[in-house]
């Protein structure tokens, strides 16, 4: 299954169950987590199903003899689990509507718990009764859903699947939705900056273990890179919600990951004694929390190392002993650093005022500074969370740097729209921004590969778009009969032939520098070929505009015939067939052309494959200019502004704008038609003239 089959997937998915949530009675966080446990029995019937012959086949072979075991645990020893026959999907998906299927969910998630001992309380049971509330009939509906995940899905994609569904129940609970998951973009971008790989990693506030989640992944895609080395990790989180704890348990259990889950509030209680304890950190902790006993923190270590954040007026008598910390923050950022082995990384979402606070916070952060602890800071673009609107600031911290300077990165203008109230980072945008941090480590050789993978992908969307451009080219043809109609689609076909030469230009260029050593050499090469590409995609761009403008007119030509004969100027079924095929290829020309802009992007802020300070995106401050600052965080007071224009000319303004208005002066001419229509046709059931 490849990415966007994935994609699919999981949205038909969700906007199936989402649709047997819309027409119950049930709040999202009521049904959450049974939908979530069933994705879990999906998967853990999958993975029981791929082993099962094995299973079967040593316990036969073991039978009678003194080796004999149980069937449970040979399974257990195989694939993790072992399903009686009552708790096969398969099983409960067949059973009659009269059945008390919720119950017999409940008994299923009992058995697998029975042979599971570390998922004990742990999967959704008595939740499956309050589905039945209003339409007994929703948990046999939601299985026939889950029953659409293909037999052969493995681990990786039941994770995906799972994800995406947190993600989804996040956003429709909002701000309670944000105390348990972290948007994947932003973790993702967390995870590729500290790279963790070999060891353990710490969340003091795991939710529901996004975290962990992404440095499995992190490691199963970079494995290769580490040559054989240890790379798994271990994971521990804490999380003060019992039911967040389990979301988080299943989580693991989905994704394979090693590790233990415990219920705890991280402020009074350290269960896994984490004082140097951790090879990496990674949270988004609650921001602002103003409530925090001080006499509870302030002779912990793991929070007074570097200081403790205090309220700057004397406390009145009868408060002595009962004050609280004025903000918490600073305790979670001073946890962080105070949880890292000698060579220990973290990163972390923090509040954007975390980063300029004074009075005792600004001690604390400029204890931080000095004892070389940070090393860079990032500013993310508003509208990235569900809980907060405002720009957050992510932290990063490395004990092992071997500068005293420290990074810093504005993507408050890097993102995609994803609704009108959230953004997030795309996977491209993720590397683009992440690639700052390997040119700041001195790994040159990770930029060119990069810009191969967009040459790559490019090439391979424009040859996929080449194969749409006859049928449209015959769709005009059939509409376009005049001489200006079909020497646009002359020219039309002509712009994509220009891409066989780019192709040829491109096998060319990858035969000589597949083995290129030299990345300055590479990299030259590269901005000879992305050069190459610019002419053709200015001049199909013209085509396409040049097709829009003729087809407009053609349709402008149509209302006013209709209308000279009396008749409604709409347009015929062709004309919009064809506008919907030159919208089409118009989107996909873009997407195509979407790994060039990417390839510009890069190479135009970093055009010699190295390091350098970009205005407006990034800034490599020294200790100077850290004082000078009078030690603030805000990556805004080192990078700089810069003013980006949209990139059109006047003449591309003029003719979009002109697009527009004659689309509107059709629309409107339609609204007043159907307007004369509706009013005559009331006349007539009135009984008027």
């Amino acid at each position: 299954m490849n990415k966007q089959q994935l994609k699919q997937l999981e949205a038909d998915l969700w906007s199936a169950a989402d649709k047997l949530r819309a027409n119950s009675d049930l709040k999202s966080s009521e049904y959450a987590t049974p939908v979530l446990g069933l994705i879990f029995l999906k998967f853990a019937d999958n993975n029981y199903r791929r082993h099962e012959t094995a299973i079967h086949a040593e316990y036969t072979k073991l039978k009678g003899t003194r080796r004999e075991k149980k069937i449970s645990d040979i399974a257990i020893e195989k694939c993790g689990f072992y399903l009686p026959d009552h708790a096969r999907y398969e099983h409960l998906l067949n059973l009659p509507e009269e059945k008390n299927i919720a119950k017999a969910l409940k008994e299923a998630m009992k058995a697998i718990e029975e042979y599971k001992p570390e998922l004990e309380s742990v999967l959704p049971k008595d939740e499956y009764a309050a589905l039945t509330r209003t339409d007994k009939t929703l948990p046999n509906q939601l299985l026939k859903i889950f029953a659409d995940i293909p037999a052969n899905t493995t681990g990786d994609l039941f994770g995906q699947i799972y994800e995406y569904f947190l993600s989804e129940f996040a956003r429709s609970e909002g701000q309670k939705g944000g105390e348990f998951f972290t948007p994947r973009s932003v973790v993702r971008l967390m995870v590729e900056i500290i790279e963790p790989h070999g060891g353990k990693v710490f969340d003091p506030a795991c939710g529901s273990g996004g975290m962990f989640v992404q440095s499995g992944q992190f490691i199963a895609e970079h494995r290769k890179e580490l040559k054989g080395a240890e790379s798994g990790v271990y994971v521990c989180g804490q999380e003060k919600t019992r039911d967040t704890v389990n979301l988080a348990k299943m989580n693991l259990a989905v994704n394979g990951l090693r590790g233990e889950i415990k219920q705890a509030n991280t402020y009074y209680e350290d269960p896994y004694a984490s004082f140097g304890a951790f090879d990496y950190v990674l949270a988004n902790p609650p921001f602002n929390v103003d409530d925090v006993s001080l006499s509870s923190v302030e002779k912990d270590k793991r929070f007074n190392t570097y200081g403790i954040p205090r309220n700057k007026s004397k406390v009145k008598k009868a408060l002595v002993g009962k004050e609280t910390v004025p903000n918490g923050n600073y305790l979670w950022i001073s946890l962080f650093a105070t949880s890292l082995r000698a060579k220990g990384r973290a990163a972390l979402v923090m509040a954007n005022s975390a980063s300029d606070a004074r009075h005792s916070e600004a001690d604390i952060r400029r204890t931080l500074i000095e004892k070389n602890l940070i090393y860079g800071m990032l500013t993310l673009p508003s509208n990235m969370f569900y809980t907060v609107t405002l720009p957050a600031t992510l932290w990063f911290f490395d004990k092992a740097k071997t500068d005293d300077k420290i990074l810093f990165i504005d993507a408050r203008n890097i993102f995609t729209q994803i609704d009108r109230a959230h953004r997030e980072f795309s996977e491209e945008q993720i590397q683009n921004i992440a690639i700052i941090s390997q040119l700041h480590k001195g790994r040159r050789e990770k930029f060119v590969q990069l810009i191969d993978r967009y040459f790559a992908a490019g090439m391979e969307r424009l040859i996929e778009n080449q194969t749409k451009v006859e049928p449209v080219s015959t769709q005009l043809l059939e509409v376009l009969d005049d001489a200006a109609g079909k020497q646009a689609v002359v020219g039309l076909v002509k712009q994509w032939a220009g891409l066989n030469k780019l192709q040829t230009r491109y096998a060319q260029h990858r035969e000589k520098h597949a083995d290129e050593a030299q990345v300055s050499k590479k990299n030259m090469a590269q901005q000879q070929l992305r050069e190459a590409f610019d002419p053709f995609f200015s001049a199909l761009h013209e085509g396409l505009k040049h097709l829009d403008k003729i087809v407009r007119h053609h349709e402008k030509q149509q209302a006013e015939d209709a209308r000279a004969e009396g008749k409604r100027g709409m347009t015929d079924r062709k004309t919009k067939a064809l506008k919907t095929a030159l919208d089409e290829l118009h989107d996909e020309v873009k997407s195509a052309e979407l790994y060039y802009q990417y390839i510009h992007w890069l190479q135009e802020r970093f055009p010699n494959a190295e390091y350098e300070d970009v205005t407006g995106l990034c800034k490599l401050a020294n200790p100077a200019e850290l004082k000078e600052q009078d030690y603030s965080l805000n990556p805004g007071r080192y990078v700089g502004v810069v003013i980006e224009e949209d990139g059109k000319t006047e003449e591309e303004f003029v003719v979009d704008l002109l697009a527009v208005n004659d689309e509107l002066t059709q629309l409107n001419g339609s609204a007043r038609e159907l307007e004369r229509v509706i009013a005559h046709n009331v006349l007539q059931i009135a009984g008027g003239e």
